[in-house]
């Protein structure tokens, strides 16, 4: 045998080297699992006894066609399965029952031409037929750096039911046969049966027939999809329309009691005491629309950040004292006990750049902010199956059951009465809550009133490649 042969063996261009070549088409791989099925129908319906000479994409859906026309023929048809040398078939991987002594895995020589190729040769006394398929070398790098998959990647492909045609197909695979795979009889390497033309006929009518049925799949498939997308922007015009509107009203609110001050002070029977208390509430509502503006324009600009921001790994234990030692001042001024305990063997979790510190940060802030003096706050952290899991818990005032699912909505402020309006915008946890999603993470709380709060994050634990 001459290995030259071997290295040069294509099922493609055997097909094309006769005097009156197939016509080559380009299909996807949808479109080429139609023809094999249109194929399987005819044999089926005919109940047509065949030789059976195929090399299938992987997938289950392709080997799920070979089941099926086994368990419809049985004993009556020979099915030889090719596959390279060392590659493991889909139906040796499924190791299906019923396949009989008349089912055979046949080896051949390994090639860069054959690897990338399918066929399906059918031989009968009264129906022969090829179909062969030639994926091409054409790696797409996407954005990220990744060469992109073949899934859909579309195939050049030959249908033909010329038995010249096929006859030399099967004298190209029979010189590639591992000597190691199972005797083959001589008739089943031969194809010189004209096709009748009624079955021809027939088979267009099934390739039509699978086709009209496929074009339909698709079209609900891109149906649903549009649906699905049209609901999507819906839902975020709701949300934009929404978060404009609390936008709107937090701004309006502080304008309204600063135009209200503005309009007393004009008073001509106005006292220096009323004249101070009326001064001081204008700077109060000032201060007020500052921080909102400037919690504003921080979401703004985390949510810009978002969409470009790339992942990287980090330690709890690099950040979280760092943190704490920085809020160890204030929880000392309010009398407050802080402390925390965080393994320094935790593995490392996914994050974007800075996010965990700013976590951290916002969520302190908040236990600290409602933990009346002489309360504590913890910070905890433990792996829970692939997350890290963080908490942060603390013996304030806790949420109410039915506020609780507002928390992380922008400027929710529930329990702004117990303190000073500007001492915050109300985005802080909105802030953590984005932060986590975008790292693969989440959180939750958990509170009674007067009992505490307890702060639960969750973020993705990262492998070191």
């Amino acid at each position: 045998m001459n290995d030259s042969l071997h290295q040069e063996l294509s099922v493609y261009q055997l097909a094309l080297g006769v005097e009156a070549p197939a016509q080559t088409v380009t299909l996807d791989p949808a479109t080429l699992l139609s023809l094999v099925r249109a194929q399987i129908d005819l044999l089926i319906e005919q109940q047509l006894s065949t030789t059976m000479w195929v090399k299938l994409p992987p997938g289950k859906v392709w080997s799920t066609e070979l089941f099926r026309y086994h368990s419809s023929m049985g004993e009556s048809s020979y099915i030889y399965n090719c596959h390279v040398a060392g590659k493991k078939t889909d139906v040796e991987a499924e190791n299906v029952p019923y396949l009989s002594d008349h089912y055979f895995d046949i080896e051949l020589v390994s090639n860069h031409q054959i690897v990338r190729e399918y066929f399906l040769i059918v031989l009968s006394p009264k129906f022969c037929s090829l179909i062969a398929a030639y994926r091409p070398r054409k790696h797409k790098i996407n954005d990220l750096g990744k060469i992109n998959n073949h899934k859909n990647q579309p195939l050049m492909t030959i249908t033909s039911v010329d038995n010249k045609v096929i006859q030399n197909v099967l004298d190209g695979i029979k010189k590639e046969i591992l000597s190691n795979s199972q005797p083959i009889a001589a008739k089943d390497f031969i194809c010189t049966t004209a096709c009748e033309p009624a079955l021809v006929s027939q088979l267009l009518t099934k390739q039509l027939q699978r086709q009209s049925e496929l074009n339909r799949r698709v079209s609900v498939e891109r149906i649903a999809k549009l649906q699905q997308q049209n609901q999507e922007l819906q839902t975020k015009e709701r949300l934009k329309d929404e978060y404009l509107t609390n936008v709107c009203q937090e701004l309006r609110t502080p304008l309204t009691q600063m135009k209200t001050g503005l309009s007393l002070l004009n008073s001509p029977t106005l006292k220096p005491n009323q004249r101070q208390r009326y001064l001081q509430m204008l700077n109060t509502q000032c201060d007020r629309q500052s921080v909102l503006i400037t919690g504003l324009m921080a979401l703004i600009e985390l949510e810009h950040n978002l969409e470009d921001a790339t992942l990287e790994l980090v330690k709890l234990s690099d950040i979280v004292p760092g943190v704490v030692s920085t809020y160890q001042p204030v929880a000392q001024e309010k009398g407050i006990m802080l402390g925390y305990t965080i393994p320094t063997d935790l593995p490392a979790v996914w994050c974007v750049h800075g996010g965990l510190r700013q976590i951290m940060i916002n969520l302190l802030n908040n236990s600290l902010k409602f933990t009346h003096n002489g309360g504590q706050v913890w910070v905890r952290a433990k792996v829970v199956e692939e997350y890290v899991q963080l908490e942060i818990r603390d013996t304030g005032i806790g949420i109410a059951e039915s506020e609780i699912p507002k928390v992380f909505d922008c400027f929710y402020r529930g329990r702004s009465g117990i303190i000073h309006e500007t001492d915050g915008a109300g985005i802080g946890l909105t802030i953590v809550q984005r932060l986590l999603w975008h790292c693969g993470g989440s959180i939750h709380v958990r509170s009674k009133i007067n009992e505490g709060s307890i702060f639960t994050a969750q973020m993705k634990i990262g492998k070191q490649e």
